[in-house]
């Protein structure tokens, strides 16, 4: 996970958080998080990026569309991510 950018890092909540979405759904996400347009010359690669790492895997949803879901792996680097930061956030957001 450490050698991921914060973008990258973000897409794998996203589709995380998503049964099986499709590329557009998760521009989408991204574009409210971000409040700003996710180009798709942004996107893809970064997608093919995390399908390369293996933690992302790429389905077929029809002709036109792909899916995206976690591997396994990408399951076991964002818990270990999310513990990392417990460590020093995780009393902040107790606090609220």
């Amino acid at each position: 996970m450490y050698d991921l950018t914060g973008f990258q890092r973000d897409l794998l909540y996203v589709i995380a958080g998503q049964d099986e979405p499709h590329g557009l759904a998760i521009k989408e996400k991204l574009e409210d998080y971000y409040e700003k347009e996710i180009h798709h010359g942004r996107l893809y690669p970064n997608l093919d990026t995390l399908v390369d790492k293996a933690l992302v895997e790429k389905g077929t949803l029809d002709r036109r569309t792909n899916s995206y879901t976690l591997t396994r792996r990408g399951q076991r680097e964002l818990e270990a991510r999310r513990e990392w930061e417990a460590q020093y956030v995780g009393g902040l957001l107790s606090e609220s």
